[in-house]
């Protein structure tokens, strides 16, 4: 069967489990009622089931190519696209003021994790967009607000970031793109980016690029980065594309999935461009669409994991293979299969509720100006990206692993899913980046966001023991460990806390989600034995992990490069 949009997933863990209705109750998204959310989500989900999902094959069977400097897009992409922009789903969460619907982040995050399980390489270029239109919002000036987010809301045209060189991937300030007043309030932009998502299509009258670049005062390092905004063609006042900037795609790469998303290798030959926010801080304006796009990717890795879950249980379903303890004969009824679809939807649950979690934290930041919100926010976000797309990773592999021989089979489509997810964990900054900023920037309170949220799941805990004894107490000792264990985080050097970052995030994303399923088994007694599966077979793995963490750097250093070679 194709992928079907789990709608009433999302509203159960809306209403049960997140607590969408906090930002209802909001002056800012009081129109986001349950029913109107409802309608929303059905309406996104029958367009992802019926339009979006048949070309998710496309993509990977006919990639973008470059013919004489134009990019051709996969087959049926650009009326995908054009559904897309039609119903209005690009400017969800934008303001209202320029075209937007004005909804709460929550509501868009869901709606694009439907569109990524039913076609992720499309989906990227959407998403792309949404980032742009928030960094414009935050730190353009009026006029570039008003001639450039209607368009991009509308699908008319569409934005990319630029971030990459070859010279500097993680490390930004090591840039060499550099920017030249015009004397007019223009910009000359010259050099090369690398790993441009959807630098350029055949479908939108113009691309939107994001540039950073460096101004000749500008200080060393991301300090001295100016942004840019440099479209494809030049508008006029009336926002209608005039001539071609000097700019254009040098090469596509050629990548191990996500076929149907044209990643460009951009090169800039004085382009004109104009400044977005003020000289020289162009870090503060592209981390906002970072941020955007952290969460995003995140969500990308639960869109998979989603989708190879769904093929992965109707192929058990219908795959008839040996003598079953049920004796129905279907591979769904042998144990070891069983454990790997529970595990798989197990671990979907948990990576959804925690980005879903961190959207709603961005919208109570938002409608309610408070620092605390703003803190979860922050805290989550690392947590939601890195989680998430380890566990589409690994999904992935677990919806191969079900599928036996005829998952490593191209024309059964399971593998597709496993080479599309992979660079989610290294976009938007790799998970270990992820991890390091978890133990790092969002540790400067020291700890006490981090302290807050596990305090609320202790509570939770306490209060649950009444009805299930053995779950709740499972997830109050584990929180309660790894406060200990954050203790001792903030009190560490740099280097120990980095080198058990990776193991401290997946410590916390495990009790965040023993946290989370427990609430779901609260509101409806089906789900315990998905919760049991969380709690009983995956939440232990804590212990271990935390005894990662605290090992510290000296091991890993003691494996110098001789001794690695060796």
């Amino acid at each position: 069967m194709p992928y079907r949009a789990p709608v009433s997933e999302y509203l159960f863990t809306f209403d049960h489990v997140v607590g969408l209705d906090q930002v209802a109750a909001t002056e800012l998204f009081a129109e986001a009622t349950g029913e109107t959310v409802e309608a929303i989500l059905s309406e996104a989900g029958k367009m992802c089931t019926d339009i979006l999902a048949p070309l998710n094959r496309n993509g990977d069977l006919h990639p973008a190519r470059l013919e004489n400097g134009v990019v051709r897009t996969s087959p049926g992409f650009a009326d995908g696209f054009r559904a897309i922009a039609t119903g209005g789903w690009i400017g969800m969460a934008a303001d209202p003021e320029h075209g937007g619907m004005g909804l709460p982040f929550s509501i868009a995050t869901a709606v694009n994790e439907m569109v990524g399980s039913a076609c992720l390489a499309l989906q990227l270029n959407p998403l792309m967009t949404q980032g742009q239109i928030e960094a414009l919002e935050h730190h353009a000036s009026d006029a570039i607000k008003a001639l450039y987010i209607p368009k991009l809301i509308s699908g008319e045209w569409c934005g990319t970031m630029n971030l990459t060189e070859s010279g500097a991937g993680s490390d930004v300030g090591a840039l060499r793109t550099r920017a030249e007043r015009n004397g007019d309030g223009t910009y000359a932009i010259t050099g090369q980016k690398i790993f441009i998502t959807w630098g350029d299509n055949d479908f939108a009258q113009n691309i939107c690029h994001l540039v950073l670049a460096r101004l000749p005062d500008g200080a060393p390092g991301t300090r001295g980065i100016s942004l840019f905004m440099v479209p494809k063609f030049i508008p006029d006042a009336a926002g209608n594309p005039g001539p071609r900037n000097s700019l254009g795609v040098v090469s596509l790469e050629h990548k191990l999935g996500l076929h149907g998303s044209p990643t460009a290798l951009m090169d800039y030959a004085g382009a004109t461009g104009w400044l977005i926010g003020e000289e020289h801080k162009g870090m503060a304006a592209m981390f906002t669409m970072m941020n955007n796009a952290r969460l995003g990717v995140g969500m990308q890795g639960v869109a998979v994991a989603e989708a190879a879950f769904q093929k992965a249980l109707d192929y058990a379903q219908e795959r008839k293979q040996g003598k079953t303890p049920l004796g129905a004969g279907a591979i769904i009824d042998h144990a070891d299969v069983r454990r790997m679809l529970a595990v798989m939807k197990t671990e979907t649950f948990s990576a959804r509720a925690i980005g879903l979690a961190c959207a709603v934290a961005l919208d109570m930041a938002r409608a309610t100006g408070s620092a605390d919100w703003a803190a979860r926010a922050a805290l989550l976000t690392p947590i939601a990206k890195a989680f998430g797309t380890d566990i589409g990773n690994e999904v992935a592999q677990l919806g191969l692993q079900v599928h036996g021989g005829m998952g490593f089979i191209e024309e059964t489509g399971a593998a597709q899913f496993a080479r599309d997810v992979r660079v989610t964990s290294i976009y938007e900054g790799t998970n270990g980046i992820q991890a390091m900023d978890l133990v790092g920037r969002k540790m400067m309170d020291g700890g006490a966001a981090a302290q807050r949220l596990l305090q609320e799941i202790e509570d939770h805990a306490g209060e649950a023991r009444a009805a299930q004894p053995d779950l709740a107490s499972a997830v109050w000792n584990a929180a309660e460990a790894l406060r200990d264990a954050t203790d001792w985080l903030v009190g560490q050097e740099a280097d120990d806390r980095n080198a058990g970052a990776t193991a401290y995030l997946r410590a916390f994303a495990r009790v965040l989600g023993g946290h989370y399923h427990l609430k779901a088994a609260l509101a409806d007694l089906t789900r315990l034995p998905l919760a049991a599966v969380a709690i009983k077979r995956l939440l232990p793995e804590h212990l271990a992990l935390i005894a990662q963490m605290r090992e510290g750097a000296a091991g890993i250093y003691a494996l110098t490069p001789e001794r690695l070679a060796s």
